[in-house]
């Protein structure tokens, strides 16, 4: 039976990547996007929802199908505070993730982050580390937590810190350091996701970034 997919995070350099995998995949025969501002992309397939996401009252019973993707995320320079980055980071995905469950949603694929922990003295990587705790007890069947290291690819806005961060990490892993969080295309990581949604594998699972080269060869 085909299923039907629901994605937020669509105009991100992931999330993009993956709604385009999932039209052209014929296991899913819709995919719904919610979003703040169009993504462009066009399809008989694909169903695109405006929505505040401060109001989950209105798309709430949107909400439905069989695989949530969410790849929802910015930068602290873009959202502009702490705060602002940890309504979109956290609270939408997290608000977004309980509808899901709570309207029967049975899997559910989730962008983190290496190094993710609720003990981190970083703050992303403690917001991560939250989001990653509080939707693990949510009711799905199969939950997948990839975790992939910086992320290059086509942006639409450029990032100069993680043009920065590239270099430096490629030229240290060149000497064997810091292979934990080695670059990783935004291609590759919406092949990970896209994998694990199909394969579904019941239980939690954190999929951390040698896994997800792996699972996106899959």
């Amino acid at each position: 039976m085909k299923k039907i997919a629901l994605v937020i995070g669509a105009t991100g350099l992931v999330g993009n990547e993956l709604v385009k995998l999932l039209l052209a995949d014929e296991r899913f025969e819709k995919v719904l996007v919610f979003v703040r501002r169009p993504t462009g992309l066009s399809a008989s397939n694909l169903e695109e929802y405006l929505v505040n996401f401060n109001d989950p009252a209105s798309w709430s019973h949107l909400v439905k199908g069989d695989v949530l993707f969410s790849s929802m995320g910015t930068t602290l320079s873009q959202a502009g505070s702490k705060d602002a980055q940890y309504k979109i980071d956290y609270t939408y995905q997290y608000n977004f993730a309980s509808t899901g469950a709570a309207n029967g949603i049975p899997t559910y694929v989730l962008i983190s982050s290496a190094g993710a922990s609720t003990d981190s003295k970083l703050f992303y990587s403690r917001m991560k580390g939250e989001l990653e705790r509080d939707v693990q007890p949510l009711n799905f069947s199969s939950i997948h937590l990839i975790q992939p290291s910086l992320l290059v690819g086509d942006r639409d806005k450029s990032r100069l810190g993680e043009k920065a961060g590239f270099w430096v990490l490629t030229a240290l892993n060149t000497l064997g350091l810091f292979k934990k969080y080695r670059p990783i295309t935004g291609s590759t990581v919406a092949w990970a996701m896209l994998n694990a949604g199909v394969n579904a594998d019941p239980g939690s699972h954190t999929v951390a970034l040698a896994d997800v080269f792996a699972l996106a060869g899959g």
